[in-house]
């Protein structure tokens, strides 16, 4: 038996749901631990909802999932991962849990329901007290009260509706007339719809089936960590995944109680998305984040700014977008947010309207308070602030809320509403109002005070992710791979050095932080991305290919409805090529359209143009019009190539503990979920080689070198976890020649090298490799991909002796002549 490392060296995402649980984890032990990883990565294991394949949605916190196969499956599948040396990481949600159609199956929401906000179970649930006329609000109903009272009867001492359907009883009432059932009842059925405007709890972001936990009462930590903390102590767990901090009322607390709890040695992430310049609060007692940063740096290293710019241009003139609806990026991310935050979560923006008008009294007027609110919340450029209780801001966090304050007042029209922004700004830090609150309060009221500044963060969060990662992310899509959870569409593209500065602050902050390149949430897998990207190295050749099939639908009788479907179909067939999935290309162009919001939308569906989209995928990017697209990936084939090996070996080597998701060992093409959470095709043998140079095709040969050079770099992560972990270090290598800026290149603790070719296209218009070098630490190297030592000397040549290198140059046309990466290793010192 091999002893299971306390900190990762890789780990590996597992989706386990019913028919898929633990006992087919434990099959597929042996594999993965050939493979190399050393941790399984597993997702939500507790209790959910019946038939959820995902997990999230929590309805008891007390049991291991009987479908996934309890708490005994769990087991055995510790003890055969033990076996191979390998230890399981629990993916835990805090935030929030479901709120079942059978409310039963969620003990504390039954129990809260049934007695009212007396019950105990009232400290579970994030409840707004001033909201629903003193009754919770449940928006389930398909229609008005009137409409399904039909559908409303007594069955068995609870309410049921329809099928499905079932809610607790107030003592007492089980006889009472309908009507009066209902209205004495401590909650209160609603039309589904109702949840714009008259929602009583929180929940995650805008899916009112999901409703918040408080966790930062102790009480509630306990009884919601107690199974998962009995596992980690008993050796079950070795470490932990946190879904969504941002939603905590205080995520450095809540991560602080779970430390305390958890032990010191237990290797914990958190699921942080950070904006371009956002840094992890310092205080966090985490090993890092789930790593959303990491890819996108590897994203972005990859992609030719200057044809990302003509992509956009190109975009641009074909869609006619104008700048607020997708024709640039932070004009767009404005404009979907102020429509999220009126709409989506109008709810959450009343609750913090409601606190700040007692707080501020009458000075500023409602109105005021809420243009000013609204324009404050969008202004904030990242997901939230942390603004700690009972403590002073932090410098970043002040500085934050001013400069999202002075965006605001850009905006606004009037000395009302500026100074209503003053107010909230102040309110938002943690300050007391400088005016006299509302009636019944004294100055600054702390518990109102205190509830603004938790729930402004909140909001803020939920606004963030609706806003910037689904609605303007599928509205501004000159390149679909920029459209990415962490990502930046705006600036799509950053050079070597940014990556190289982003490695070193990783290494010597945050060296045990997790990396990811594909995950359960990314709209597209990396190997999709990787593909998207090589299109900005042929800008001129994308827009031809357009101009071809736009006019080919057209011919055929199967237009697009919209340009901007066009666009943004054909991109997601060009990366599926040569066959796309009709079925999936077409549940994906469909969720685009609704998420986006532009044509229709999840809560008003136009039946007419989604119908027309589905015809559209299905009779040109699927069918023969759709044909040219193939042609253009196989013209591309080389830079796909590139950039899907440069990706996965970027991944796994530079800072951090990387995390696989199932099937992307080797080529897995996905799309937004739920396509990503299909089975994954079974991968083929890791070879005993490297295999062969591919074909022409753009896939072809692809599954077996990825998955050749994912089982290289995880089994030397393995063998030498110092060589990557955290005490070691990262060293830029720069290339010498002509075409330098053509490879990213470096070093891990003197002993490893890694080198990418990047922009392949262009290198190869600039006369390829000829004349550059790279310069290599002292030693002699051996490139584990290709199985064959390095030669190095003087630039261009090999040594006198001719043995593999020494203190050197290597000549990269030499290196890189037979794949575009190439992963040194120090034959002297392994």
């Amino acid at each position: 038996m091999t002893a299971v490392p306390r900190t990762p060296t890789a780990t590996y995402r597992v989706q386990l749901e019913p028919g898929s649980g633990f006992a087919a984890a434990a099959r597929d032990v042996p594999r993965l631990a050939a493979l190399g990883v050393s941790h399984l990565h597993l997702s939500p294991l507790l209790e959910a909802v019946p038939g959820s394949r995902h997990g999230y949605d929590v309805t008891d916190h007390s049991r291991v999932r009987a479908e996934l196969g309890g708490e005994q499956g769990l087991r055995q599948l510790a003890a055969t991962a033990r076996a191979h040396g390998l230890g399981l990481i629990a993916d835990i949600v805090p935030n929030h849990m479901a709120l079942p159609a059978d409310t039963a199956l969620n003990a504390p929401l039954w129990r809260l329901l049934r007695d009212g906000p007396g019950s105990p179970a009232a400290a579970w649930f994030d409840l707004d007290p001033a909201a629903g006329e003193g009754r919770m609000t449940l928006p389930v109903l398909a229609g008005p009260v009137a409409d399904e009272r039909h559908a409303l009867r007594v069955e068995d001492g609870a309410l049921r509706y329809g099928d499905h359907h079932r809610f607790p009883l107030r003592p007492g009432t089980e006889h009472l007339p309908p009507d009066d059932l209902l209205n004495a009842q401590h909650y209160r059925l609603a039309w589904w719809r109702t949840a714009r405007t008259e929602l009583t709890y929180r929940r995650f972001f805008t899916v009112s089936e999901l409703i918040a936990v408080r966790v930062e009462d102790p009480a509630v930590f306990e009884a919601t960590h107690a199974t998962v903390l009995r596992l980690l102590a008993e050796g079950v767990l070795t470490g932990l995944r946190i879904d969504h901090p941002d939603g905590l009322a205080d995520p450095e607390g809540y991560l602080r109680r779970l430390r305390r709890r958890a032990g010191p040695g237990v290797w914990v992430v958190a699921e942080k998305i950070l904006g371009e310049d956002e840094r992890l609060p310092a205080g966090w007692p985490v090993a890092g984040t789930t790593g959303y940063d990491a890819l996108r740096r590897v994203d972005a290293a990859l992609t030719d700014p200057a044809g990302a710019e003509q992509l956009t241009a190109h975009y641009r003139a074909y869609t006619g977008a104008p700048p607020d609806l997708g024709g640039a990026w932070e004009p767009t991310v404005r404009r979907a947010a102020h429509r999220v935050i009126d709409r989506e979560l109008a709810p959450e923006r009343a609750r913090l309207l409601r606190t700040a008008r007692r707080l501020c009294g009458p000075e500023h007027p409602t109105a005021a308070l809420r243009t000013a609110l609204s324009a404050l919340l969008v202004a904030l450029p990242v997901y939230r602030p942390y603004v700690p209780a009972g403590r002073p801001p932090s410098a970043a966090d002040t500085a934050l809320l001013a400069t999202a304050a002075a965006t605001a007042a850009r905006e606004l029209a009037g000395p009302a509403e500026r100074g209503a922004l003053d107010a909230l700004h102040g309110l938002a830090l943690g300050r007391p109002p400088r005016t006299a609150p509302g009636p019944g309060h004294g100055p600054g009221h702390g518990a109102d005070r205190a509830d603004f500044r938790v729930r402004f963060a909140q909001v803020a969060s939920a606004l963030r992710a609706k806003a910037v990662e689904d609605c303007a992310g599928y509205r501004f899509t000159p390149l679909l791979s920029a459209s990415e959870v962490g990502g930046d569409p705006g600036r799509p593209a950053l050079p070597v050095a940014a990556f190289h500065a982003h490695c070193a602050r990783v290494q010597r902050d945050w060296p045990l932080t997790g990396t990811v390149y594909t995950t359960h949430d990314t709209k597209r897998s990396g190997d999709v991305r990787a593909a998207l990207a090589a299109l900005t190295e042929h800008p001129r050749g994308w827009a031809d290919l357009l101009t071809e099939v736009t006019e080919r639908t057209a011919r055929a009788g199967v237009p697009a409805p919209d340009p901007h479907a066009a666009w943004g179909c054909w991109q997601t067939a060009f990366a599926l090529a040569p066959s796309p999935d009709p079925d999936r290309l077409t549940a994906a162009a469909l969720k685009a359209a609704r998420e986006a919001a532009l044509h229709t939308t999840w809560t008003e569906p136009d039946a007419e143009y989604e119908a027309a989209l589905e015809r559209f995928v299905r009779g040109g990017p699927c069918a023969a019009p759709g044909y040219p697209v193939a042609a253009l990936a196989r013209e591309l084939a080389p830079q796909l190539r590139a950039n899907v090996l440069g990706a996965a070996l970027l991944h796994l080597t530079m800072p951090g503990v990387p995390d696989l998701y199932r099937g992307s060992e080797s080529v897995y093409r996905a799309l937004v979920d739920p396509d990503n959470r299909r089975p994954a095709e079974p991968p083929p043998p890791v070879p005993d080689a490297p295999p062969p140079v591919p074909g022409a095709g753009p896939w072809d040969g692809l599954p077996a070198e990825k998955l050749w050079l994912t089982a290289v770099v995880l089994r030397l992560r393995r063998a030498r976890p110092e060589w990557f972990g955290e005490h070691a270090t990262y060293t830029p290598l720069a290339a010498e020649g002509p075409t330098a800026e053509h490879a990213l290149a470096f070093c891990r603790s003197d002993r490893v090298i890694t080198v990418a070719a990047r922009l392949t296209r262009t290198l190869a218009a600039a006369g390829g490799w000829e004349g550059t070098v790279l310069p290599l630490p002292p030693g002699r190297w051996y490139d584990a991909l290709a199985g064959a030592a390095v030669a190095a000397g003087a630039p261009g040549e090999a040594p006198a002796d001719g043995r593999p290198g020494h203190r050197g140059k290597t000549a990269l046309a030499r290196l890189l002549a037979d794949r575009p990466v190439a992963l040194l290793v120090r034959a002297d010192g392994f």
